[in-house]
């Protein structure tokens, strides 16, 4: 055994203790602290060597038990607020999704070091026990279990925490801890009752299509980690029409930053990463629409602020997709100039466009309204298709304004991407208020 694997295996069983929270209740703040204090003055002996980290070796103390013990005291401390306390079943999933994750992956680690595996370790592992950790609290409570809220919980959990964990540095559990039970906590409060079909669907489908999108490397892991997250939280909260939309963006943009990779490598306008979209860039072009289709569970799909969303949500992604096939296709010729004064510039300048580049930003956009009209329930018909493609030419447009004034400068490429997207769901938005 490794002492990656022990080491993984001692917060595992630190974790563990969250199981006894319906017993303890507000008590089970105490367990947490003390092991987070204790942890600051041990400094030698088995206990350091089971959990000391590299940087504890070199600080003498054991920082990253102190933090998780710490940050899991956090989390047992909210569950002891009136009103509207953290849920038990949250925080003890939290915890095992986390300790038992990173255990499986160090599990798979000691046979490979293929991203892939070791993060689908994480996730499997970190799934069941959080399953099974919200089953044990329903069970000591003795109340029924309602296992597609379960099941939504545990797998959000797990995506979310594998995804954390793949950006920031194991130093940061207490971060991960933090954020995860706080999203979950969200959720229980956003989400009544999860459709268990829509469930298996969601899960079955955007894990599916996540590996492929990794297999053709139109995504990196924590791209793919992002993107089936996001597949599984259109699906539930919204409904398949939401992801069909979504899963447009992915798999179209997705294939065509791989159209010619090598022609666009050579003129320097080629996707960084071999074309594969990573967290930020996936974030950056859907965050309009993972907000959107909040917004949407939140009002219970009725009402005039649910169509507001059902647009926002539209527009913004015929934004995402036209000015990715822009990019893509118009990278691919000579000639390009400049939107704001229409003068001659290199391949690849921020803000430049072509005539070529254009029309496949426009056969994105209308290729999302035409989609939207027909899975998304848009009142209008035609006229909504349209409002869609309009929102979506109004968003390609702003990012190359964008582009040629700002990017480069006061601006990245990704803050450039999401006002795009941003002003192309609102556009779509107003034209909807005002025409429907």
């Amino acid at each position: 055994m490794t002492d990656r694997l022990r080491r993984a295996g001692g917060f595992a069983a630190v974790a563990s203790l969250a199981l006894a929270a319906p017993v303890l209740g507000p008590s089970t703040v105490i367990p947490f602290a003390v092991i987070g204090l204790a942890a600051v003055a041990v400094s030698s002996g088995p206990v350091f060597e089971l959990f000391a980290r590299p940087g504890d070796w070199e600080d003498g103390r054991l920082n990253g038990l102190a933090g998780f013990s710490l940050a899991a005291a956090a989390l047992a401390l909210l569950s002891t607020i009136p009103r509207t306390p953290l849920p038990v079943g949250v925080f003890v999933a939290t915890l095992l999704v986390l300790g038992f994750g990173n255990l499986g992956m160090e599990a798979v680690r000691t046979r490979t070091s293929q991203p892939f595996l070791t993060v689908a370790g994480f996730v499997a592992t970190g799934f069941v026990a959080g399953i099974a950790g919200q089953y044990l609290v329903d069970l000591q409570l003795e109340v029924s279990a309602d296992w597609s809220v379960i099941t939504f919980l545990s797998i959000v959990g797990a995506l979310i925490a594998a995804l954390l964990r793949e950006l920031l540095y194991e130093r940061d559990d207490p971060l991960v801890l933090l954020s995860v039970g706080l999203v979950l906590w969200l959720f229980v409060e956003l989400v009544g009752t999860v459709p268990p079909v829509e469930l298996v669907a969601a899960l079955v489908v955007t894990v599916a299509l996540g590996a492929i999108s990794y297999g053709l490397g139109t995504a990196s892991v924590s791209g793919m980690l992002t993107g089936v997250l996001l597949g599984v939280l259109m699906i539930v909260l919204g409904g398949f029409g939401w992801f069909a939309v979504l899963i447009a963006f992915f798999g179209i943009g997705g294939l065509s930053s791989k159209f010619r990779y090598g022609d666009k490598e050579q003129r320097g306008v080629a996707e960084g990463n071999d074309g594969a979209r990573g967290t930020g860039n996936v974030l950056a072009n859907a965050a309009v629409a993972l907000v959107a289709v909040l917004g949407f569970a939140f009002v219970e799909g009725e009402g005039p602020l649910a169509a507001a969303f059902l647009f926002a949500f539209s527009g913004s992604l015929a934004t995402a997709l036209g000015d990715t096939l822009s990019s893509e296709i118009g990278g691919l010729f000579d000639s390009p100039r400049l939107i704001t004064t229409l003068e001659r510039v290199d391949p690849g300048t921020d803000g430049a466009v072509t005539w070529q580049g254009e029309l496949a930003g426009l056969a994105g956009v209308w290729l999302t309204g035409l989609l939207s009209m027909i899975v998304l329930p848009l009142d209008g018909l035609w006229l909504a298709a349209g409002i869609v493609a309009i929102g979506g030419f109004v968003g390609m447009t702003v990012d190359s304004l964008l582009g040629a004034t700002l990017e480069g400068g006061r601006l990245g490429n990704q803050w450039v991407n999401f006002l795009a997207t941003l002003s192309g769901g609102l556009t779509s938005t107003g034209l909807a208020v005002w025409l429907l």
